[in-house]
């Protein structure tokens, strides 16, 4: 069990394609508050990169809507929930595991982004709840030579 910080950081972002820096700064920040080495910092920017990013551009296709992206960061990692109002997807069902039998220009368009970003974190959940997506990642800090010290 990850043990993070009790007050949550808040960002609310209109769902665009241009949001998805402030977005990427925001998990940079918990993960530097966490004092997550390279490795941790990766896997969680991925993630909520890839998860963000399907949001904007399939979830609302364009349309108006946005990401609330919630985060909280201690000693042992860092926690981020998504949450939209797009119709309802659960990423774990759209994820496409790897084909590695097949050429990459014969493999089915869409899902691989999915897959490789849940199988970057430690945990990953996903809940519908009063009309609003809710995707929740959690990133334990880096055991090795690459952890930082937590910001204060």
């Amino acid at each position: 069990m990850v043990e993070l910080a009790r007050k949550p950081a808040v960002l609310d972002v209109p769902a665009t394609v241009g949001a998805l820096g402030e977005i990427a700064a925001f998990v940079l920040r918990l993960a530097g508050r966490a004092g997550l080495g390279k490795g941790a910092t990766y896997r969680i920017r991925l993630a909520v990169d890839e998860l963000a990013t399907n949001i904007v551009m399939h979830g609302y296709r364009g349309g108006g809507g946005r990401i609330t992206v919630r985060g909280r960061s201690g000693p042992d990692g860092v926690r981020i929930v998504i949450e939209d109002t797009a119709p309802a997807f659960d990423p774990v069902a759209g994820r496409l595991p790897p084909a590695p039998g097949i050429p990459p220009e014969r493999r089915r368009v869409g899902g691989l982004g999915i897959h490789l970003a849940l199988t970057s974190v430690d945990s990953y959940a996903y809940a519908r709840r009063d009309g609003r997506n809710i995707s929740t990642l959690t990133v334990k800090a880096d055991e090795g030579t690459d952890a930082c010290p937590p910001r204060p």
